[in-house]
């Protein structure tokens, strides 16, 4: 790809921005969160933005930016998150994750730009600042733009709740648009028209009082680490079907129509397998790979740990032993009850000499976005015109606890317009993003801007 001058400034500028390792779950970058978001406000200003702020929240900062024409005109308020996972494990990264590099790969012949975050979501995010610079740059808007860009988004947007109900009338819109989701393939666009929501839990097991000698005490008292594998394992039965008890009571279950219509998109299971490096896929019985990535429930471990995971060997029965579980929840399911349901389930299963705490992380709601609105159909054209190939709705199935609660308290719907591929390997070592993602995202954005505006005119 022959980039010309804006192309190599923007690139310049993403992979800058890349090297702040703005990780809003380690209190150790707490500074770095802080220069993210003044380099966020930076940008916007420098895009052509006049009015921005940084306003303070009881966790990190959240970048607010007004591009006001007409009060009588429509609003887009834009949202992202700048804020990043953790990179680990540091050792299964091919170039050190805050030292953006761009390097081809058969998916990307002409280059992907390999950092934490490249993708997720400081790419696609900076994607919709730099479409706001271009349409600046030919003349004044069609309509009023406003920026939301936050940082804790990986640690479950504690804070942004508050911030929106404190502030409705400053985020006032008649619209929410968001890119931090994907596209089925670099040639067949797609606009995400579901999310599942979260309930992301931790457990501890407690046996003995410390450490104890494995020799000495071992097969007389309950080893945490053996306690708290059998535990997990009764979670799911021989069908993969969640064991909880009133986990699905609320699920709704898609007709035979609707699932046929989600089953026209465009799915290679060969290729999914390969990409991830597996030969068989497993799921809930009754449901095919793609339903078990969007319309069905799931609980993954995320994390276990406890003992002695150093080098060589220390032979120890450990006092404690801890999890990290998230589950994928779908629509009508109450991330609350869901937790609670968890909890009061999980310390059932606990045999007796082991103690069991457990704590709510973070949660949210699944979100269904129709099809038939002035957004969608303004999206659908936007992709349309510079991909050449109409979008096809597709249910996601990752989360975004914040959309359900935007329309809650704002009152309107989210269009989400993700331009990332599956095999970005966003949360995993060597995130990346594609140069033709990339600049194919701040072409399109302007164009919905465009076909909203006339949209909103003709109604």
């Amino acid at each position: 790809m022959k980039l010309n001058h804006d192309q190599q400034r923007f690139l310049e500028e993403w992979m800058d921005f890349l090297k702040i390792p703005s990780i809003s779950a380690d209190p150790a970058h707490t500074a770095d969160v802080q220069e993210a978001a003044q380099w966020v406000k930076n940008a916007l200003l420098q895009a052509g933005c006049p009015m921005v702020e940084i306003i303070p929240t009881e966790g990190h900062p959240i970048v607010y930016g007004a591009y006001l024409v007409d009060p009588d005109l429509p609003t887009v308020l834009v949202y992202g998150h700048y804020d990043v996972q953790p990179p680990d494990p540091l050792e299964l990264w091919d170039s050190p994750p805050f030292e953006p590099i761009v390097k081809t790969t058969a998916l990307h012949p002409d280059g992907a730009v390999f950092a934490r975050g490249a993708c997720d979501d400081k790419g696609q995010m900076f994607m919709h600042i730099k479409a706001f610079e271009m349409m600046r740059s030919q003349g004044p808007l069609s309509c009023n733009v406003k920026f939301m860009i936050e940082g804790e988004e990986e640690v479950g947007s504690d804070n942004l709740e508050d911030f929106v109900k404190a502030n409705k009338e400053k985020l006032k819109c008649d619209i929410i648009l968001i890119s931090d989701t994907g596209m089925i393939a670099k040639d067949q666009p797609s606009i995400t028209t579901g999310l599942r929501g979260l309930s992301y839990m931790e457990v501890c097991v407690t046996g003995p009082n410390r450490d104890l000698h494995s020799g000495l005490y071992g097969g007389a008292v309950q080893n945490p680490i053996n306690v708290l594998c059998e535990m997990i394992a009764q979670l799911k039965d021989e069908n993969k079907k969640i064991t909880i008890p009133g986990f699905y009571d609320k699920v709704v279950e898609l007709s035979e129509k609707e699932r046929a219509e989600m089953g026209k998109a465009p799915f290679d299971l060969e290729g999914f397998k390969s990409s991830i490096g597996i030969k068989e896929v497993l799921g809930e019985k009754g449901y095919n790979t793609e339903e078990h990535r969007s319309i069905r429930p799931t609980l993954d471990v995320n994390g276990i740990w406890g003992g002695y995971t150093g080098e060589g060997a220390k032979t120890v029965i450990p006092s404690k032993a801890y999890a990290k579980i998230s589950m994928r929840l779908v629509p009508n399911q109450d991330w609350n009850e869901i937790s609670e349901l968890f909890t009061q389930y999980f310390k059932s299963l606990a045999p007796v000499g082991v103690e069991v705490e457990i704590v709510t992380h973070h949660g949210g709601y699944a979100y269904v976005t129709p099809t038939d609105t002035i957004g969608y159909q303004a999206a659908q054209e936007a992709y349309l015109e510079t991909f050449g190939t109409a979008p096809v709705p597709k249910r996601g199935g990752g989360s975004i606890p914040i959309v359900p609660m935007f329309e809650k308290e704002l009152g309107v719907k989210s269009i989400l317009m993700g331009f990332g591929l599956d095999s970005d390997a966003i949360h995993s070592p060597n995130e990346h993003y594609g140069l033709f993602n990339f600049f194919k995202g701040i072409e399109t954005i302007p164009k919905f801007y465009e076909h909203y505006v006339r949209l909103c005119k003709e109604e």
